[in-house]
């Protein structure tokens, strides 16, 4: 009986077809475990994706389709326009100051105020106000003054519509309150709130009844009255959600009117030649205005019946070189 030896040196005929089988089943775990990490991120398995944290941000000037915006602090803030929501498309995702946007909480993004601060956001079409935070940059058309979150614009009574006509007002105290907090700074006290400390010292005190003087008489201890419960106003509606209670103040709506505003000119006579520049665009005036105790003369084009009119002719005002024009509601 015959033995085959195998000769030194010389390689093994199977082992070709066994590194082939070994790259193959390499491949296809390096592509499985990819599907898997693609898939995580997509979907967000076990939500254990690192967050971001919130950070205070002014920002430096940026420009949106041709147009200058300049963040800064503003505790003065009061602008009235249009609103507008986003949602889905960018809920999940890390907003401008580092906090994650949540479609359903009450947030909103604007192009120049502090991230963060607190607004008021008045619809004046139905007279619906609520505090919301900004947290982000925005809008990104040139026609919207705020963008809302999704349950917002619910609440405020315009997420099926698109748009609203609104006032926005920051809200000082809070504002400069958020901003202390995220910078590491002293906290400021909301006005009117109590001041407490860890420890008063306790003075030693003792008490003695006394017997009433001669001849005085003795009267029986006035009732004590208790106040009522607090209630809220009946301007105030309470909708509750399941991160609890979101309060929509209802005022009466107000009517107004929109324009597109080209700018605002110290002199009469350089506000007249712009009034002269537009005519082609529709009916424009000139109206004196008082601003930070300067006389203004502001050349506005309207008004208009719907936003998406004032939108139309907004976009060729800044074609035509008026960069700085904007939708205003008065």
């Amino acid at each position: 009986m015959t033995s085959r030896r195998q000769v030194p040196g010389r390689p093994r005929r199977w082992m070709p077809v066994f590194a082939a089988a070994v790259a193959a089943a390499a491949m296809a775990g390096c592509a499985e475990t990819s599907f898997i990490a693609q898939t995580a991120k997509t979907i967000g398995v076990g939500d254990e994706r690192p967050r971001p944290e919130a950070t205070y941000k002014v920002g430096k000037p940026y420009q949106i389709t041709g147009v200058w915006y300049y963040p800064a602090v503003d505790y003065d803030y009061v602008e009235t326009g249009i609103a507008s929501w986003y949602g889905p498309k960018f809920h999940g995702r890390p907003t401008a100051n580092g906090e994650v946007f949540d479609m359903n909480g009450l947030s909103a993004a604007h192009r120049t105020l502090p991230l963060p601060s607190m607004v008021r956001v008045t619809n004046l079409e139905n007279g619906r106000s609520m505090k919301l935070r900004v947290n982000d940059r925005g809008p990104f058309a040139h026609g919207r003054i705020i963008d809302i979150s999704r349950r917002g614009a619910q609440l405020l009574g315009f997420h099926k519509k698109g748009t609203a006509r609104v006032q926005v007002e920051i809200i000082a105290d809070e504002s400069r309150r958020l901003a202390a907090s995220l910078r590491g700074g002293p906290t400021i006290a909301a006005n009117e709130s109590p001041i407490t400390v860890s420890r008063l010292p306790k003075a030693e005190v003792t008490s003695q009844e006394l017997l009433p003087p001669p001849g005085a008489t003795t009267a029986a201890p006035a009732p004590v009255e208790t106040a009522p419960l607090a209630v809220p106003d009946r301007g105030e509606q309470l909708a509750m959600t399941g991160s609890g209670p979101e309060v929509v103040r209802v005022g009466p709506a107000v009517p107004t009117r929109i324009y597109v505003q080209a700018g605002a000119f110290s002199q009469f006579d350089n506000a007249n030649r712009v009034r002269a520049r537009l005519a082609r665009f529709g009916r424009v005036n000139v109206s004196p205005v008082l601003v930070d105790g300067r006389d203004l003369f502001r050349v506005r084009v309207g008004p208009f019946d719907s936003v998406d009119e004032a939108d139309r002719i907004l976009e060729r005002l800044i074609g035509a070189g008026f960069p700085s024009s904007r939708i205003v509601v008065d």
